[in-house]
């Protein structure tokens, strides 16, 4: 017993009218293009329903994660607290009959030094820039004569320069 016969015992008064419907369908068959052209319209007439996933493109979900991206930086950056990072005191400057004093450690320190002492020595103009040293591309590579107040432990307390090297 087939399908058709299940539903024809349900109906028994329509049974007969299916059977010859079902011999007059038979021998019918339908050009090729039609189930094609039926099949387009019935999609046209009632679109598969996509997720809002599914509607966006490439393009547009990497634009998204590039905004996603930029905010999420916004956010760090607005909560995070910015602070200015000092390694020291701003070097106290001196003149010393015409020369530079420049304190690279605080005073106290060089006051209470017992065993300090004055090398002579010859410093890169670049390493004397964050104290203040002018320094421009023609003079970069040059040296300066400097005089060193050094503890006994080697660490430099102060620096004094001459100023025909200070130009």
């Amino acid at each position: 017993m087939n399908m058709n016969d299940d539903k024809d015992m349900l109906e028994p008064l329509l049974a007969p009218h299916f059977e010859a419907l079902r011999g007059e369908l038979a021998g019918r068959d339908a050009p090729r293009c039609v189930e094609k052209e039926l099949m387009q319209a019935f999609a046209r007439q009632f679109p598969k329903k996509r997720h809002w996933y599914q509607r966006l493109s490439l393009p547009q979900w990497g634009a998204a994660g590039a905004l996603c991206s930029l905010s999420a930086v916004a956010m760090l950056l607005a909560l995070s607290p910015h602070r200015a990072v000092t390694v020291g005191a701003p070097p106290l400057v001196g003149i010393d009959n015409g020369a530079a004093f420049i304190a690279l450690d605080t005073l106290e320190r060089i006051e209470q030094e017992p065993g300090a002492r004055v090398v002579e020595a010859e410093l890169p103009r670049t390493a004397l820039a964050p104290l203040g040293m002018p320094v421009d591309p023609a003079n970069a590579a040059d040296t300066v004569r400097a005089e060193m107040l050094v503890a006994a432990d080697g660490h430099p307390l102060a620096v004094r320069l001459s100023d025909t090297d200070i130009e």
